[in-house]
C-alpha cells in the first residue's frame, strides 16, 4: 500500500463528500480510490468511514485521522514548496466573505493595508451574514463570527466578541429599564435572523444562575447593523456584538443595560476549507490578520 496516496484518497472523499467526486479530483477511478481507502482502513484495523446508499460520515476515528492527515499533507506541501522557492510570493486573487458590519468596520482598513503590501495580490469580498458554503461557492476564506462546528474547516482564532444589550437614553426613559431578564417580555425587543436562537436572549449571573428569555417586538432583521440603527432611533432594545454597538454607545445614542449579567461571547476566526489547499496567498492574508487585529478585537 501506498500510504500517502491512500492519505490523499481519504481526505479528498471527507472533503468532497463522495468517493465519486474524489475520484474526479484526483483523476483517478473510483474504484481506485474506494481500494485506497478499504487499504487504509485495514493497515490502521479501524474504520474510518460510514458508508450508506446516501452519505458518507466520519467515525469517531475517523474524525481524529482525518485532523492529522490534513495536516500531515500541508506539512508534506509546504516543505515541497520550501525546498523548491514555489509558491512563496502572494499572487492572484483571494476570494473572501464575511459579515457585512464587520468587514466595513474593521476589514475594510486592513484589507487597504494588505493589498499595499502585497501588489500581486486582488481580494474579491462578498459581504454577507448568512453562512457561506466555502466549497461549493468557491471561497478561498471567510472571517467568522462563533463557533466553527464544520470537520471539514480549519478556523484560525483572530479575536472574540461579546454581546452586549443596550437601548436609547429617550426609550428608557419612556419604557423605564430593565432591572433583571426577565422585564424584557414587556419590551420591544429587535430580533436577529441569523443568531442561534433568534426569539431568546441567554444571561449569565455571576453567581451561575442562567435566564433564557422569549423576546419579540417590532423588528427582525438579518442585519446587526440596521437593529442597532432603529434601537438608536428610540424604538426599542438591541442585542447585539460589541463592534456593533461600540460607536453608538461612545456617541450616547445607546446605554448598556443588564450590565450585572453576562451575556454570550464568541470567537471570531479567519475559516478556509483545508490547510492542504492553503495557498500563499490566503496564508499571507491569515498571518497578516492575526499581526493586525488585537485581542480586544481593534485593529
Amino acid at each position: 500500500m501506498d500510504r500517502l496516496q491512500a492519505i490523499t484518497a481519504f481526505v479528498a472523499v471527507v472533503e468532497h463528500g463522495s468517493f465519486a467526486r474524489a475520484a474526479e479530483r484526483l483523476a483517478q477511478s473510483v474504484s481506485a480510490v474506494s481500494r485506497h481507502v478499504a487499504e487504509l482502513e485495514q493497515h490502521l484495523d479501524a474504520r474510518l468511514l460510514n458508508r450508506t446508499t446516501r452519505r458518507l460520515s466520519l467515525t469517531e476515528a475517523g474524525r481524529t485521522f482525518h485532523e492529522r492527515a490534513v495536516q500531515l499533507l500541508a506539512d508534506l506541501e509546504e516543505a515541497e514548496q520550501s525546498a523548491g522557492g514555489g509558491g512563496a510570493t502572494p499572487r492572484g486573487t483571494l476570494k473572501l466573505t464575511c459579515p457585512i458590519t464587520y468587514g466595513t468596520r474593521v476589514l475594510a482598513p486592513l484589507i487597504a493595508a494588505f493589498v499595499a503590501r502585497h501588489a500581486e495580490v486582488r481580494i474579491d469580498i462578498e459581504l454577507s451574514d448568512r453562512t457561506v458554503d466555502l466549497v461549493d461557492e468557491g471561497f478561498d476564506l471567510a472571517v467568522r463570527i462563533g463557533a466553527i462546528r464544520s470537520p471539514l474547516l480549519v478556523a484560525r482564532r483572530l479575536t472574540s466578541t461579546t454581546l452586549v444589550c443596550c437601548a436609547s437614553p429617550a426609550y428608557l426613559a419612556r419604557r423605564g429599564t430593565p432591572r433583571s431578564p426577565d422585564d424584557l417580555s414587556r419590551h420591544d425587543c429587535l430580533t436577529y435572523e441569523f443568531s442561534p436562537s433568534r426569539f431568546q436572549w441567554h444571561f449569565h449571573a455571576a453567581t451561575g444562575e442562567e435566564r433564557v428569555v422569549r423576546v419579540g417586538g417590532p423588528l427582525h432583521s438579518n442585519n446587526g447593523r440596521m437593529l442597532v440603527a432603529v434601537a438608536a432611533a428610540d424604538a426599542g432594545i438591541a442585542c447585539e456584538p460589541d463592534f456593533i454597538v461600540a460607536p453608538e454607545i461612545d456617541a450616547g445614542r445607546l446605554v448598556p443595560i443588564l450590565t450585572d449579567w453576562t451575556l454570550p461571547s464568541g470567537p471570531i476566526s479567519a475559516v478556509y476549507p483545508s490547510r492542504r489547499h492553503l495557498s500563499a496567498k490566503v496564508r499571507a492574508f491569515v498571518d497578516f490578520l492575526v499581526e493586525r487585529i488585537a485581542p480586544d478585537g481593534t485593529a
